[in-house]
């Protein structure tokens, strides 16, 4: 039983649910033809839902249960692994995942959010929303690749920093801000890739960096479309009101100068082929960290400077 269909792709489940019936009677009947015909029929189908998303519908497909997280692109991209725990000062933030790894020939220092598959999982991870240890074991961490010359490649995925009691009293705003001070003057290239929901400070607490790429199908923004609607219409039903004015999605941002590119998904989201989009996704990883590679450390800093202030400025 399929699970998890979102409500713009059930016409698609319905034709793809009438072939697999078919095919029960291939070897009886002649019916290869219609099948064919059928699974062009879905193929177009698909083209034309997903390329014409609306916002509301990305922010879905970011969200989606199946989608790939930090660690299933750890193990399809990266080799080595090596995972470090702690911030030395607190405890080990389980909804953040770090350590060494190899990208191709390259070292690198890998840091990403990690959300959970099922309850129990979502419990020790904490639904991917970090506390103040979380931001400041990868402000450790990153200090330690600056120390080593290593590069650093993060991966965005939060509905945002955990808000609770606990976390304010511990420094969560302070934690994010020093992360945002620390990463902007690091002297070794960062590369920030939105692979699910980049929500707020959660997100930007390890998102300053040389090159900001999105998954073709993630949402980044400095509020969720729920929260956007709850605070301007005191409700949750204009979600999708609110997404369209928030222009959060990779296309939206790239116009907008806050992205520098988008990475393409597989026909109907990361979560349908996760090992192509593997492949995808080393792939374009690779070369932006061999073209970040050359230039040298002082530049890399100025340029980064420079590409987050000029972010905001317009003229009328």
């Amino acid at each position: 039983m399929i699970k998890n269909i979102l409500e713009f792709e059930k016409p698609i489940i319905d034709l793809e649910s009438k072939i697999d019936e078919m095919r029960k009677y291939e070897d009886n009947l002649d019916i290869k033809d219609e099948i064919e015909k059928l699974e062009n029929k879905v193929y177009l189908l698909k083209k034309s839902i997903y390329d014409n998303l609306t916002r509301w519908q990305r922010v879905q497909l970011a969200r989606h249960p199946e989608r790939p997280y930090t660690l299933d692109y750890i193990y399809r991209v990266f080799d080595d692994f090596l995972e470090l725990h702690g911030d030395r000062l607190y405890k080990d933030d389980k909804a953040i995942v770090a350590g060494f790894a190899r990208l191709g020939e390259h070292k690198v220092m890998l840091i990403g959010h990690q959300k959970g598959r099922d309850t129990k999982s979502n419990l020790y991870r904490n639904f991917g929303m970090p506390n103040p240890e979380g931001y400041r074991k990868a402000l450790r961490l990153m200090k330690m690749a600056e120390k080593f010359n290593v590069p650093v490649i993060t991966m965005l995925d939060t509905p945002g920093a955990y808000p609770g009691l606990e976390a304010e009293k511990n420094g969560q705003a302070e934690a994010i801000a020093r992360n945002l001070l620390v990463m902007s003057a690091l002297k070794v290239p960062i590369i920030v890739c939105i692979i699910g929901e980049g929500a707020s400070g959660g997100a930007l607490g390890i998102g300053i960096g040389d090159r900001i790429l999105m998954l073709e199908n993630t949402w980044y923004s400095v509020i969720a479309p729920e929260s956007c609607s709850s605070i301007l219409w005191r409700s949750w039903d204009y979600k999708e009101q609110a997404a369209e004015a928030l222009k959060l999605t990779a296309p939206d941002l790239l116009e907008q100068g806050i992205i520098d590119r988008i990475v393409p998904e597989p026909l109907g989201g990361a979560h349908k082929n996760p090992d192509e989009m593997g492949i995808i996704l080393k792939k374009v990883l690779t070369e932006e960290l061999e073209n970040l590679l050359k230039i040298k450390a002082d530049k890399l800093v100025k340029d980064r400077l420079n590409k987050f202030g000029a972010m905001g400025v317009f003229e009328e």
